[in-house]
This record gives structure tokens, C-alpha cells and sequence, in this order.
């Protein structure tokens, strides 16, 4: 298994990290299996060719799941533990000799709902 070093810089951010993924599997023929180890922050493929994208889903996740709610939880981030589990922390990607097999406005982001904070990735290729 190998990791992927992430720093956030916002407590909610969508960071392309297709072109970091691309360098760990250089030469990869098989599934690749992407893991987010937090509670806090998740995976997901989505376009990344217009950078709106991501401003209209942070936008729209705000309204749908407000920071501030009546939520039991004490740490006050009950709202990134949602959001998280609504995207999942995990993605497997299909490799042919190292090009990950995604549409062409696709890719894979990295979403941080709780930060700023120093993150991991763990990548297993299989």
C-alpha cells in the first residue's frame, strides 16, 4: 500500500489529486483501490474541467447540511461527518498500463469537510 501526502487549506475543498494518483500507479495494469482513512473527509470522481463544479457543490452541500444545526455531537463538525458519509471514502478506478480508465471531464477529488488539515490517501494496486 502506499499513501498520498495532503494538506488542506479550507474546511470544505474539493483538491484534483488525478495527476498525484497518476504518478503511484505508473505502469499499472489492474484495479486500483483509493481509501480515505478520516471520518471527516471523503473521495469522489466528478468533471474537472470547469472549476465551478466545485464551488456549486460546496455551495449546495452548505444548504442541504448547515455547519451549524441541531446536532448532538459536541466537536461542532457533525456536518463534515454527513457530508463524508455521503461521498464515501473509498473509490476503485480501472488501470490499463497506467492511464486510469475516466471520461474526459473526469476526476479524482480529494473532498476536505472538516479542515484545514494534513490528510492521507492510501492507494492499493491490485
Amino acid at each position: 500500500m502506499e499513501e498520498i501526502k495532503i494538506q488542506t487549506k479550507k474546511r470544505e475543498e474539493f483538491i484534483d489529486i488525478t495527476k498525484e494518483i497518476e504518478k503511484k500507479i505508473e505502469g499499472h495494469t489492474g484495479i486500483v483501490f483509493l481509501q480515505v482513512p478520516h471520518t471527516t473527509a471523503a473521495i469522489t470522481i466528478n468533471e474537472n474541467a470547469d472549476p465551478t463544479v466545485e464551488t456549486d457543490m460546496i455551495r449546495k452541500l452548505k444548504e442541504l447540511i448547515p455547519k451549524n444545526d441541531d446536532y448532538e455531537h459536541l466537536e461542532g463538525n457533525s456536518d463534515s461527518h454527513l457530508k463524508t458519509s455521503l461521498f464515501g471514502s473509498t473509490q476503485i478506478i480501472y488501470v490499463e498500463n497506467g492511464n486510469i480508465n475516466l471520461g474526459t471531464w473526469q476526476g479524482i477529488f480529494f473532498c476536505e469537510f472538516d479542515g484545514p488539515r494534513n490528510r492521507n490517501l492510501q492507494i492499493k494496486k491490485i
